[in-house]
């Protein structure tokens, strides 16, 4: 499960405001800032869900180990050939 640095954190990596992750996810504003909140406010899964997805479909990649959490960023993906 995400937690609310790691949202705030790919939104930084991707220079979005909340109101653009917000759009990109298409869940109300107030639903985002509930998740980035660092008081562990009750957040419905699929407006998590939603968020991830948005976030992962911009480059995003979600980590989590014994050492914590983060994220970082991939871009230019090599695209999967068809054959």
């Amino acid at each position: 499960m995400i937690i609310s640095r790691q949202v705030r954190a790919a939104r930084a990596l991707l220079g979005w405001t909340q109101e653009m992750l917000a759009d990109k996810a298409l869940v109300a504003l107030t639903a985002l800032k509930r998740l980035e909140s660092a008081n562990d406010l009750p957040v419905r899964e699929d407006t998590r869900h939603q968020v991830v997805k948005a976030l992962e479909g911009a480059g995003i990649v979600f980590l989590d180990s014994e050492r914590g959490e983060g994220v970082m960023l991939v871009r230019g993906a090599p695209e999967k050939s068809h054959k």
